[in-house]
Formats: C-alpha cells, structure tokens, sequence
C-alpha cells in the first residue's frame, strides 16, 4: 500500500483546505517515512524472501514504526505539531490536529488490511494482525486503485489550487499508483534490504516534497507575492 496511503491523505485534507495538501500526504507516509529510515539505522527489518518475485512481499520487524500502539503515538505527536503550527500561524486549530493525527492513523489501518499477520498490537514479540489482502494481488490493487480515484475526486472538487498544480497533483497521484503496480507485481527483487529502504526513503521524501510544492493554493502564492522582500 503506497499510492493508497496517498488517496486517504487527499481524502482526509478535504476537510480542512487550510492546510497544504502535501502536510497530509507526508502525514500519511510518516509511518514508512519512520519505518526506512529505522530500517537504515538497523533498528528495525525487513528481509527480501526467497520468493519475493512471486509474492513481491518482503518480510518486516517493524514495532516501532507500525505497531498499533507505536502508531497511535506517532498520530497523537503529528497531530500536536499541527495543533502547535496552526497556533504559531493563526490561532490554535483542534480539528487541523485531528485530522493530521488520523491521516498519521489511517496508514495502520490500510496496512492492516492488506499486510499478512505482521503488524504488531505493542512491542515486537506482542500479538500480531493483518488481513492479507495482498494474497490476493488483483483485489488489493483494485482496492488501492478505488482508494486513489476516491481521494483525487474528492479532493479535486472544489479546491483552491491553479490549474496546472493540480494537474500535476493528479499525475503525481496516478504514477505512483503505476508504480506501486508495478512494485508489487513485475518488479525484480532489490538488490538488498539496504538498497531497498535507500531508495524507498528518498522516493517518500521526493513525493512529499512534490505534494507541498503542487498544494500551494492561490491564496498562498498571493500571500507570498504580497509579502515585502526583506
């Protein structure tokens, strides 16, 4: 789940157009964003299977970025940070923070749904869940695919963005769709765990750059052009 993840944040920043679209895609991501960089300081895992090019799943140990009780965490921090900035740019917003707190959330829940039993409740020898959506690869992509085209309708309709931000917004959305596709059905196995958390970090990074930039509303490059040069 990578392009889903993405759909929720655009569905979830629906409710609160104040907020830069890309603040609740990299909230959405947050927990891989965690999970790689963990992966890279070795404390967390993932290893490649063996039949990784049949089943393109690898295999993780990751309590501290996607536990259920370590998300919760993660969510209730985020949703502080965005409760504090709101207050620092305007005046205290309750409901900015809550909904960056279940952007945070919602990506236990999809991963949830798709990962087999891995996820753990707390710690890494605590009980784990997982519904496996991913034995089944047509539904799950089909489902992700619903997920995205729910979320940029959603989003689209309506916003405050110019024209061309979001047409990039959209085909930012669809070719990481494309590639996650195509990452979970024809891609070869990485090189090594390493090499996989190195460039999937630095691809979380690059598309919650890309979203900050593409969500810039009108109303925010006014204010900047407005602003006197110091």
């Amino acid at each position: 789940m990578f392009a889903g993840h993405i759909g929720a944040a655009l569905a979830i920043g629906r409710a609160e157009r104040r907020i830069n679209i890309g603040a609740f895609i990299a909230a959405a991501l947050l927990l891989d964003l965690l999970l790689w960089l963990f992966v890279l300081l070795e404390w967390e895992a993932v290893a490649i299977s063996p039949n990784f090019t049949s089943t393109h799943q690898p295999e993780f140990i990751f309590p501290f970025s996607h536990g259920l009780v370590a998300s919760l965490v993660w969510s209730a921090v985020a949703g502080a940070v965005a409760l504090a900035w709101s207050a620092y740019q305007r005046a205290p917003s309750w409901r900015a923070g809550a909904l960056i707190a279940a952007a945070v959330f919602s990506h236990w829940l999809l991963d949830a749904l798709v990962h087999r039993p891995e996820l753990p409740l707390a710690g890494a020898n605590s009980a784990k869940v997982g519904f496996g959506l991913w034995q089944n690869m047509p539904i799950a992509l089909t489902a992700e695919a619903a997920i995205v085209v729910i979320g940029l309708s959603l989003y689209l309709t309506g916003n405050d963005l110019p024209r061309r931000n979001a047409i990039g917004l959209a085909a930012l959305t669809l070719i990481t769709l494309a590639f996650t596709a195509v990452g979970m059905t024809i891609a070869p196995a990485p090189p090594s765990a390493r090499a996989m958390a190195s460039s999937s970090l630095g691809a979380l990074v690059v598309i919650c750059a890309l979203g900050c930039w593409l969500g810039r509303s009108r109303r925010e490059r006014q204010a900047d052009q407005a602003s006197p040069l110091e």
